[in-house]
């Protein structure tokens, strides 16, 4: 079934360096400086926004502060009125907010859509964070013996990877690596100026010291102040929007393709439902093929680079090991290969990824959209693939649980 279109018109993210309380921010001023540079970078005009979309996980844990969306009434005076909500999905909370807008639009209730993904966390200690980050999982049954929920949760990725098909350590630190090495080119990137030694990728406990398990620190994306802000345009907002600029419709990227899956919180779940499948994650190659699918593509070879969600480096050879590359269980071949590197076929996380760029969890969405649309219209900068028109984004939450994906490009 054919869907109108629904259009990117531009967006902006903030400096995910910045410690936001150490620099004297806080989350409202986070939100409207974020929103009020995102109208800047695409000259539109406060009052032409219709509607506002937030993707957030926990700021009432982090910050005390809930009811985000009434922060648009304070980017300026032509939005106090703006019909807002908010979505939650653990780290897919900005894919989910992107989703409620697109509906918004190909319905025709509004015209113009701002979305806003934003979180805080640098602002508790480490052991806070970790758990105010538990309630992504079930919190009650879970990993009850850990403080560190996250890392002992993809550890258990690791695991299972090792049972069923066997795994070299030294792919996931490639693709570590490979991510801290893509933020360098990246000014907003969080470890854009992180310096590392010749033992940072390896098992050297002085210089990548263990977390859990087989997970060590440049495994892990970071803790990460932050937010990202897309506008999105019916056809034919968009077409006006255009014509007004004196520039072509065309000049600007469309959501070609959107999936949204959802699968049972529990980790056990999961791989149970994946017992005895090609694949250990069904669900994340089924996100795969509805997503192609709807762009009107037939594999993966269709599109030129990924931005996906790196929460881990585990998680991010579990994506590739879900997306048609390869075979289920040969994810290193990519590596091994250079197809996901700078210049190869299939370039991830160009952007630096979560563990290079930084990971403000109910931003991580936005952010990837706002990245996507810049490598289609060949304004990404340092970290551009050349001659991208097609990008596709893949942010999950939880241990797999919400997924989303978008592919974004130009005719």
């Amino acid at each position: 079934m054919s869907r109108p279109r629904v259009y990117i018109l531009g967006g902006a993210q903030s400096d995910f360096a910045n410690n936001l309380y150490r620099s004297g921010g806080d989350i409202a001023s986070l939100f409207i400086d974020t929103v009020r540079q995102g109208l800047d970078a695409c000259a539109l005009d406060p009052a032409d926004v219709e509607v506002g979309h937030v993707g957030n996980f926990v700021s009432s844990l982090f910050t005390g502060q809930s009811q985000l969306g009434g922060f648009f009434g304070h980017v300026d005076p032509a939005m106090a009125t703006l019909p807002a909500s908010s979505h939650e999905a653990a780290c897919a909370s900005g894919s989910m907010a992107l989703l409620a807008a697109m509906a918004d639009l190909q319905a025709e209730r509004y015209g113009v859509a701002c979305v806003v993904g934003i979180e805080v966390m640098r602002n508790v200690p480490g052991d806070d964070a970790a758990n105010n980050l538990r309630p992504a999982a079930w919190a009650s049954q879970e990993w009850q013996d850990t403080p560190y929920v996250w890392p002992c949760a993809f550890d258990n990725m690791i695991d299972e990877y090792q049972q069923r098909y066997g795994l070299d350590k030294q792919h996931l630190y490639a693709i570590a690596q490979q991510n801290f090495d893509n933020a360098k080119l990246n000014p907003n990137a969080q470890s854009r100026n992180w310096q590392f030694g010749p033992d940072s990728f390896s098992d050297d406990d002085t210089a990548n010291p263990r977390i859990s398990g087989n997970i060590r620190r440049q495994d892990c994306g970071q803790i990460t102040d932050g937010a990202a802000v897309v506008f999105l345009a019916s056809e034919q907002r968009a077409r006006d929007y255009a014509k007004q600029r004196g520039i072509a419709l065309e000049s600007l990227p469309y959501i070609k393709g959107w999936g949204h899956i959802n699968a049972p919180i529990a980790f056990a779940e999961k791989l149970r439902l994946g017992a005895g499948q090609p694949a250990i994650f069904p669900h994340i190659q089924q996100l795969f093929s509805q997503t192609l699918q709807r762009a009107g593509m037939t594999s993966i070879n269709d599109v030129d680079g990924l931005e996906v969600h790196d929460c881990f480096s585990i998680t991010e050879y579990m994506i590739i090991d879900h997306c048609g590359l390869y075979s289920p269980g040969e994810a290193w071949k990519a590596i091994e290969n250079g197809d996901i590197a700078p210049g190869g076929k299939l370039p991830v996380n160009m952007s630096g990824g979560l563990i290079g760029l930084g990971h403000p969890v109910g931003a991580t969405g936005v952010r990837m959209a706002l990245d996507a649309s810049k490598q289609v219209r060949q304004t990404a900068g340092g970290y551009q693939i050349a001659g991208a028109k097609n990008i596709m984004t893949f942010n999950l939450g939880g241990s797999a649980t919400p997924c989303a994906s978008l592919i974004i490009g130009r005719d």
